[in-house]
């Protein structure tokens, strides 16, 4: 570890607000990582807190430098990235959608704590349903664009890249793929955008002999997008993926890197579309979203997008 590095993870800061599974898991995976010097956890439930920080923080010893402790929202200041993750979590048979107004009404007392103390420093929501949190948070903080973001469909790009690994029989470093539009129902594959080691995957099947077509595609699509039902419906819950996929968003803006990511924000009219956060291969760095990336889209994944839209304005209109 160079001198340089060990310098500025001295001065790294992250609040992550909301000490369940998620965000616990989030706290430990990001210790493992040594991506901050200080890690606070903000609760409602401060004995919670407390003892997951202690939980993590009694076996980094061996590991890291990292300091995790549970705090308050007074500690949000000065951080480098702030997490939300605060929310109950979906029970098995419902949708993200199904969580609106609970999980709305709790964004909104976070926002009312939060604002008093913000300096700086991204913010991450990964409560769901992602889309329409990331989307009021923004609306409430007024910071500037693509400063809050959501995690959006960044884990069904991580399912997808697996699923085609998998189904191509090669790494997943080989496979390029994004998921768009909702973290939900109507999420979609940018097909046409996905790549086998440079090289376009149905051009890749024809040379290799594997079959592609829309019945392959239909196929892995429903895979991903059923993947956190059946993962709930077995286990409770879901925290492992989502936090290894937290912990890949926030190398990149801890060590001020950039990377291409397909995360939720409030579109500016990208392909036509305002007044709803929808995810887009964006371009993240250490402020947040520095721009989402407007690509030449097929008409088909163009009416996707739009039909991702309207769904989530159509529930919006809830609250």
């Amino acid at each position: 570890m160079s001198l340089t590095y060990k310098q500025s993870l001295y001065t790294r800061k992250v609040a992550i607000i909301g000490a369940g599974y998620v965000g616990s898991t989030i706290a430990y995976a990001l210790t493992l990582r040594e991506l901050a010097h200080e890690i606070v956890l903000v609760d409602i439930d401060f004995d919670k807190a407390t003892g997951e920080a202690m939980d993590i923080q009694h076996g980094v010893a061996d590991i890291g430098d990292s300091f995790v402790r549970a705090g308050h929202y007074s500690d949000c200041s000065d951080c480098d990235l702030i997490i939300i993750t605060a929310g109950r979590n979906r029970t098995p048979g419902e949708s993200r959608l199904d969580m609106i107004y609970d999980n709305i009404q709790i964004m909104h007392n976070v926002v009312e704590q939060l604002q008093k103390y913000y300096t700086k420093g991204a913010i991450m929501v990964v409560s769901n349903p992602v889309d329409i949190l990331t989307f009021e948070c923004d609306r409430l903080m007024k910071l500037k664009n693509g400063r809050v973001f959501g995690t959006g469909c960044v884990l069904d790009s991580s399912r997808l890249t697996k699923a085609i690994a998998d189904y191509t029989n090669l790494s997943s470093e080989s496979v390029q793929c994004f998921v768009a539009g909702e973290h939900g129902e109507t999420q979609f594959p940018l097909w046409s955008r996905m790549t086998i080691a440079g090289e376009p995957i149905a051009d890749y099947c024809a040379n290799t002999g594997l079959p592609w077509g829309s019945d392959q595609q239909s196929s892995l699509q429903k895979t991903v997008r059923d993947l956190g039902t059946r993962i709930i419906a077995a286990k409770g819950r879901t925290h492992y993926g989502i936090a290894t996929c937290v912990c890949s968003l926030a190398t990149a803006i801890l060590n001020h890197q950039s990377i291409i990511a397909s995360v939720t924000t409030p579109l500016r009219g990208e392909y036509g579309i305002r007044g709803v956060a929808l995810s887009l291969p964006s371009v993240v760095t250490a402020d947040g979203v520095e721009r989402r990336l407007e690509e030449r889209l097929t008409d088909d994944e163009i009416i996707c997008l739009n039909r991702s839209a309207e769904c989530l304005k159509q529930a919006m209109r809830q609250f």
